[in-house]
């Protein structure tokens, strides 16, 4: 597993203020309650949250439907740290692990339901493209992708989100804000789309949706 990431906020100094400056520079409880009623969890369904962070979605997830079975995974031990303490505190179980995209290699269609939120704006476009690709091929088939970031940005929307980029770095991110994750989508079969566009302080954030439809597992007749 390659160790090379980048923190929360962009430097780890700043990782204990995560929460903190995300629930009041994105409009953070509006924006996941939209992706929760997008992502709808049902008891009984295996839902993984790539690049979960401090688990505050995960969280989300498994207080909504206590009978879920979500596995979190985050390459950043100390954010893990701060995730554990989180779920403690409300009184969930949620499988935690160390790991990037390309670990979910050896899983193909393990899970219902994927889930990613505010990850692919801070990675190369070879992690975004390898990222997503990952996303959609540990989903069954008749499962879905939901990815939430900061996508497209226009209008006064490319200014506020230079704040991003000033935490996150410039080449990363504007691939995000000049439509990388638009393209990316529009390359797999499966119907994608943005549910919703949310305005915040620090630019625009998507929520996308997409149906994985896996050619090799659909039964013949």
């Amino acid at each position: 597993m390659s160790q090379a990431f980048t923190p929360a906020l962009g430097r780890e100094a700043l990782t204990p203020l995560y929460d903190l400056v995300i629930r009041l520079l994105t409009r953070e409880r509006y924006w996941r309650s939209l992706l929760l009623e997008q992502v709808a969890p049902h008891d009984g369904e295996n839902i993984l949250d790539l690049g979960c962070g401090t688990g505050t979605f995960a969280i989300m997830l498994k207080l909504r439907s206590p009978g879920v079975r979500i596995l979190g995974i985050d390459p950043d031990l100390g954010i893990l740290q701060i995730a554990r303490k989180k779920a403690r505190r409300a009184g969930v179980e949620i499988e935690w692990r160390q790991g990037v995209a390309s670990d979910l290699a050896g899983s193909p269609g393990t899970f219902d339901k994927a889930v990613s939120s505010l990850v692919f704006h801070q990675v190369t476009q070879r992690e975004k493209e390898a990222g997503i690709a990952a996303m959609v091929a540990s989903v069954r088939s008749g499962g879905e992708v939901h990815i939430a970031d900061y996508a497209q940005q226009r209008g006064y929307m490319r200014q506020l989100f230079r704040i991003v980029q000033r935490l996150d770095g410039y080449e990363n991110t504007q691939a995000n804000a000049d439509g990388a994750l638009e393209r990316i989508f529009a390359r797999y079969d499966g119907p994608t789309r943005a549910a919703a566009v949310v305005a915040t302080p620090t630019g625009a954030i998507s929520l996308f949706r997409m149906l994985v439809d896996h050619p090799s597992e659909r039964q013949v007749p």
